[in-house]
């Protein structure tokens, strides 16, 4: 929780809301920008070359008891859930990966109360439910394909997400924010490099378009966003962060009416006010003082 002397206010949440809505543009830049078939590919370059550009940029060294916890979360936050995020973005239709994805802040409520003894908000509770059945509405279809091991990489990747914000939040590593979040980038894909060597085939000739959308990924994608992503769980609940994923698939939705042509009508326009509404509730029962 906040400490007394910062309370969590709006504009936190709306710099961090930033975050996942740019994320929310991966979807469609990979599936009409990049190489087919390249997960763990795509997944690499977002995150190495700025985390290594930032940590020699910050030049500070973690202090000694603070590597293994930074392992950990590099882990979590970085290597197994962006490969995660890329293999169930390749296998299933955005739609399901959104949906596995939206139980993010239940299963961090999970964590709090059955590590932290903390029984969650009741608001923030059910406003959470209220995500997952509009996110449903609003994406899922009767020809939705359950793909096994795109959901399981779903399931995976949103437990990882919940596990690494909520130990993110809970250790509070001394170290200021660029730094964190470039250490996190390079060792995370230090992480990742040997598992796209082994499983994704090699990068064909890459034209304008291909470096492009890397970059995007990257500079945007991994180097922005994460920086504000991580200086939001530096200061408002585990809680109100993950809700404010959900402004990812919501973005890739957008998107897809915007550029693609997608429709959005009938229950889905309801899903979508119904997830609207989740997030909204969940920033004020986490934020309204106590």
């Amino acid at each position: 929780m906040p400490s007394p002397s910062h309370r969590p206010v709006w504009g936190d949440s709306i710099l961090t809301a930033l975050a996942p809505a740019i994320w929310g543009s991966t979807y469609i830049v990979t599936s009409e920008l990049l190489p087919p078939d390249r997960p763990f590919t795509a997944a690499l370059i977002r995150t190495l070359p700025v985390g290594l550009l930032l940590v020699l940029f910050m030049r500070h060294l973690p202090a000694g008891r603070e590597w293994g916890r930074l392992v950990v979360l590099s882990a979590l936050n970085i290597g197994f859930f962006q490969g995660l995020l890329f293999v169930a973005a390749y296998r299933l239709p955005g739609g399901l990966a959104a949906v596995v994805g939206a139980i993010q802040p239940l299963l961090v409520m999970a964590l709090i109360w059955a590590v932290d003894h903390r029984k969650p908000v009741k608001l923030a509770m059910w406003a959470s439910m209220l995500g997952v059945v509009g996110m449903a509405l609003l994406l899922l279809s009767p020809s939705t394909i359950w793909e096994p091991i795109g959901i399981a990489a779903a399931l995976a990747g949103a437990a990882c997400m919940a596990a690494g914000i909520y130990l993110t939040r809970r250790w509070r590593m001394d170290m200021p924010v660029l730094a964190l979040t470039g250490w996190q980038l390079l060792v995370g894909g230090l992480m990742l490099a040997p598992v796209a060597m082994i499983a994704d085939a090699p990068l064909p000739t890459l034209n304008l378009t291909h470096v492009l959308a890397y970059a995007y990924l990257s500079i945007a994608g991994a180097l922005f966003a994460y920086v504000l992503w991580f200086r939001g769980i530096a200061r408002l609940s585990p809680v109100a962060v993950l809700s404010l994923g959900l402004l990812s698939p919501l973005t890739a939705v957008i998107l897809g009416w915007a550029l693609l042509g997608q429709s959005v009508t009938g229950m889905s326009l309801v899903g979508l006010l119904m997830v609207l509404g989740s997030i909204l509730a969940v920033q004020w029962a986490t934020n309204r003082p106590t």
